[in-house]
């Protein structure tokens, strides 16, 4: 995890304009360069680094003798770097960076097929000074952030942080936008003599319910075909275990968030078995957060004993929950209700995690909700077909909401985060099982995916069956939720006629609560007029719902021990 920040014919004096990259210094704190440009005085490369992978020759722009005319800054991680390494048989390897692969398949493939044999996490500009082209790219769901500004004349901007960019000095008289780049996308700009670009070609490289590309050279080969149950959650298994095992690369401690929820129980258990069979020098960390009383604390606990991991607890009371919101908000980008909610507690986890351990690379359950079908409201489904295109309209969603709170609440505290669910091969393979097979049976959300690792006591039975409880109301008791102190809170901070006039105030997306008017307040404060970074409200479907928490829908039934 890293910072990136990029600026391509600029007008202004560059040390002037590298300012704004500071405001992106949090996502790495072990060093940072700014690197002009030969023959282009007014492009620019700005890095923050967290060193996690070849702590020697990891810096950036990274640059090689052999191909001297490519520069490359990356944010993410390739998990198949050697494997593909070995298969193309790339020599003249000059570091042990593993973002050096790009530079190999680009000059080997062009840059389509280079971002489609990544198995990984990444945002990335390159730029090949012999040929003239700037190139940007973001991995399939998003997980590494990356925004873009590019004026009328061709001034391009690129940074992990959409803060990096609201103060560059440009030449347009009204501003121009800045928007996140598309997951699964990259894009191609001509590189003029003045330094400027434009843009001849945007595309996909990657759509999840494709089978990645470079599933050819996985480690884990073909595999069996059919929809027979046991072979289906024989492969969920095996997939699941390849995705953690492949997010092991790192030179730093390696921790795991756990909620005492299916998701990050079942990350955190594989993590801890594989971190044994890897024989890693120290023990898994694992961390929790809530109240005292709350349900994911007391759940947590019991994993965390079961799987024999370092378990840490972080209490916090509603009150310094309500202290950190505006932090939170400066730091997401966003006002979409039930990030800013769950976001709290995770941003509040991180800052214990770098305060007082030294576990940096951090697992999660991210993404398992959007794929399996484990949001509530998915028992509501019309068809086995409509919860199938929504779990596919959720995961290309996910750079909007659940990924974008995972990565800036961990790197705004110099953390990395690595997703497992979100591995490209297990993805397509869930996706590909047949609709009616992922639906909620019996009852139950996620049962598939339970049912795949029933029987073999990787966690406790009744944390494999626990019911979904969203993050941000887990975190406290059953009796008053999350949502119900900030709803409280925000009583007093927002009058009745502040938000009767919200739609004049705010007409894009105006907020219809007095906590969404404060969050929404909050935002425009330091993003005044780029409510359009985030297109709509995180809300369920198919339910007469007006709150995304799981807790205010009538279907929500509580586990008997909450």
């Amino acid at each position: 995890m890293c910072g990136i920040w990029a600026l391509f014919g600029s007008d202004e004096c560059l040390s002037v304009q590298c300012t704004s990259a500071m405001k992106i210094a949090h996502r790495g704190p072990d060093a940072f360069r700014f690197e002009n440009i030969n023959g282009f005085t007014n492009c620019c490369f700005g890095f923050h680094r967290l060193a996690i992978v070849d702590q020697l020759y990891g810096m950036q722009p990274i640059r090689i003798k052999k191909f001297p005319y490519l520069w490359l800054v990356y944010n993410g991680e390739i998990y198949n770097h050697h494997t593909l390494k070995e298969q193309f048989e790339f020599t003249d390897y000059q570091t042990k960076v593993d973002g050096e692969i790009l530079l190999h398949l680009y000059e080997r493939f062009g840059i389509q097929k280079m971002a489609s044999l990544l198995d990984g996490v990444f945002a990335f500009v390159l730029m090949d000074s012999a040929n003239r082209k700037v190139f940007l790219g973001r991995d399939t769901y998003g997980v590494r952030p990356m925004f873009k500004l590019l004026t009328d004349d061709g001034f391009l901007a690129v940074c992990s942080e959409a803060k990096g960019l609201t103060h560059i000095t440009h030449s347009m008289s009204s501003p121009p936008k800045i928007t996140p780049f598309l997951p699964g996308h990259f894009e191609v700009f001509d590189l003029k003599p003045t330094g400027k670009v434009e843009s001849i070609q945007m595309d996909r490289f990657h759509c999840c319910t494709q089978e990645p590309n470079h599933a050819a050279y996985d480690t884990v080969e073909r595999l069996p075909s059919g929809f027979v149950p046991e072979t289906v959650k024989s492969n969920i298994r095996s997939l699941f275990e390849n995705a953690v095992r492949k997010r092991l690369m790192a030179h730093r401690r390696i921790g795991c968030l756990l909620s005492g929820g299916l998701d990050s129980s079942l990350v955190a258990a594989t993590l801890v078995k594989l971190a044994k069979e890897e024989k890693l020098k120290y023990p898994i960390q694992t961390f929790a957060i809530g109240a005292e009383d709350s349900p994911d604390i007391l759940a947590a606990r019991k994993v965390a004993s079961y799987i024999g991991s370092e378990h840490h607890e972080v209490n916090f009371t509603p009150e310094e929950g309500l202290k950190a919101v505006e932090e939170v908000i400066f730091h997401l980008e966003t006002y979409d209700i039930t990030t800013v909610r769950a976001s709290v507690g995770m941003y509040l986890v991180s800052k214990y995690i770098r305060e007082k351990t030294d576990s940096v690379v951090i697992f999660s359950g991210e993404g398992s909700d959007e794929l399996t079908q484990g949001y509530i409201y998915f028992h509501k489904a019309p068809t086995p077909k409509a919860a199938a295109e929504d779990s596919v309209r959720l995961l290309k969603e996910l750079y909007l909401f659940d990924v974008l709170r995972a990565d800036r609440t961990t790197a705004a505290h110099g953390l990395e985060l690595r997703v497992p669910f979100l591995d490209h091969r297990f993805t397509a393979y869930y996706l590909s099982l047949p609709e009616e097979m992922r639906q909620p049976k019996d009852g139950v959300e996620k049962h598939l995916l339970r049912d795949s690792f029933k029987g073999l006591n990787l966690i406790p039975d009744e944390i494999l069956w626990r019911r979904k409880e969203a993050f941000s109301d887990g975190m406290m008791s059953v009796k008053k939720s999350w949502y119900n102190s900030l709803q409280d809170q925000m009583e007093s901070e927002v009058n009745d006629f502040q938000l009767e006039k919200s739609p004049k105030t705010f007409p894009f997306l105006p907020p219809r609560t007095k906590e969404a008017y404060f969050y929404r307040q909050v935002f425009e404060k330091h993003y005044p007029g780029q409510a359009k970074w985030l297109s709509h409200y995180w809300m369920p479907r198919w339910i007469n719902a007006t709150d995304p928490s799981a807790r205010t829908l009538s279907i929500y039934k509580p586990d008997k021990d909450q």
